[in-house]
């Protein structure tokens, strides 16, 4: 019998990108489930799921990531992004499942000056951050082995994210304009799709022990939205001239972190993952949509 991977989320960015790995990973039975086929509040549905497929791990990619309507769908957000998670680690402990849980950058407060390590203290700005910040919590409580990795900015050439949406406006538009004034790191879905397999795949074959707790990843450069976008435009050759602005110029009803850079080096050095820098991913991102076209 071959271990089951469970994921939820699987029509979202990190599933898809997980789904399109399958192949690459023949010792592994996949199941990827999605809001129709798994309700991860229903304690009733989530059992039922850990009792058909008896999953060896489980990757809970499923969010709720409206981050404006969480400010007002509060009760919908907790329940998706904290209360479900406190489910599935609670089976996850029970059934010897290894949990994955993919976290945010959110869980700080965005005033940071330098890189966030995973131990530094949280302050989550908005309600979406705060029910993920739950949710690690909850996780960590029902399962202490639980794997949480915090991810900031993710983009693939699936769902709806920056990347897509620049690329729409520049061919639609002759000029743009981008918030200068909040910093961060892009993550390629695809990145961590294979960084979470490349934590399955060394600890299942007993090469690295499994070692619970946070970690961070995301790709790897420090840029603002404005120097995403301008590499977006170059990167695809398009003409759209980007002008850069101040937050306060865009308003939005959740507060957005100024500062959302975080450090790798964990993830690297316990678990070897390899991390990209931005512009190759971005690069292959656009090839892989061009492609498509």
């Amino acid at each position: 019998m071959k271990p089951t991977i469970l994921v939820t989320g699987g029509n979202g960015q990190l599933g898809f990108e997980l789904a399109r790995l399958e192949t690459a990973f023949p010792q592994f039975t996949f199941v990827f489930t999605d809001r129709t086929t798994l309700n991860i509040a229903s304690k009733d549905d989530v059992l039922k799921a850990f009792e058909q497929y008896q999953p060896a791990y489980f990757v809970n990619c499923a969010a709720y990531t409206a981050v404006d309507k969480a400010e007002t769908e509060r009760e919908a957000a907790a329940s998706i992004n904290a209360d479900a998670v406190g489910i599935i680690a609670t089976y996850c402990q029970q059934h010897r499942t290894q949990l994955i849980h993919v976290s945010t950058d959110y869980v700080f407060n965005g005033k940071g000056t330098s890189p966030y390590l995973p131990d530094d203290p949280t302050a989550p700005l908005n309600y979406y951050g705060q029910t993920k910040w739950e949710g690690e919590q909850l996780a960590l409580k029902a399962c202490s082995n639980s794997i949480i990795i915090r991810t900031s900015w993710v983009y693939s050439e699936h769902g709806n994210n920056f990347v897509k949406t620049m690329l729409r406006l520049m061919g639609q538009r002759p000029e743009l304009n981008v918030v200068s004034d909040q910093v961060g790191c892009p993550t390629y879905a695809r990145d961590l799709a294979a960084a979470i397999m490349h934590i399955i795949t060394v600890t299942h074959s007993g090469e690295t022990l499994t070692q619970g707790g946070i970690y961070h990843y995301s790709n790897s450069g420090v840029i603002s939205w404005y120097d995403f976008a301008v590499g977006i435009r170059n990167i695809a050759g398009l003409s759209c001239q980007v002008h850069p602005i101040p937050s306060s110029a865009y308003p939005t009803p959740a507060a957005r972190p100024s500062y959302s850079v975080m450090d790798l080096k964990k993830i690297q050095d316990v678990y070897g993952v390899p991390v990209v820098p931005w512009e190759n991913s971005l690069k292959e991102c656009i090839n892989r949509l061009n492609a498509s076209l």
